[in-house]
């Protein structure tokens, strides 16, 4: 059985949050959660709460057994952009993008 948890508009960039996810993707929940939290980057914190909020969702279901689960897939996307500018030199201006992500955890029974 599996269980998948979304968040959208996450105001990270997707490459930053993938670097991170490709070291805990395949693991148990507890191994993930405790390499995340040792991790120094923001995006950890970010996939910490999403992989939590799967837990808690995994145990709104009675034929799950939470102790079991692993961390399946992690899926990032790129999100829209803010688009913002920036004051430069003699008058001119240069657009700066404050990208967002959607992530998607896949949590699975071993």
């Amino acid at each position: 059985m599996e269980v998948k948890t979304v968040a959208r508009y996450v105001r990270i960039s997707s490459t930053k949050v993938r670097k991170v996810a490709r070291a805990v993707k395949g693991k148990p929940v507890e191994d993930g959660l405790s390499a995340l939290g040792f991790m120094p980057h923001r995006s950890a914190r970010v996939l910490g709460k999403i992989i939590r909020s799967a837990v808690a969702n995994a145990e709104q279901k009675p034929d799950i057994e939470v102790d079991n689960l692993s961390i399946a897939n992690i899926v990032v996307n790129q999100g829209p952009s803010l688009k913002r500018f920036r004051p430069r030199a003699m008058g001119r201006a240069t657009r700066i993008l404050k990208r967002t992500s959607h992530i998607t955890v896949v949590l699975a029974e071993e």
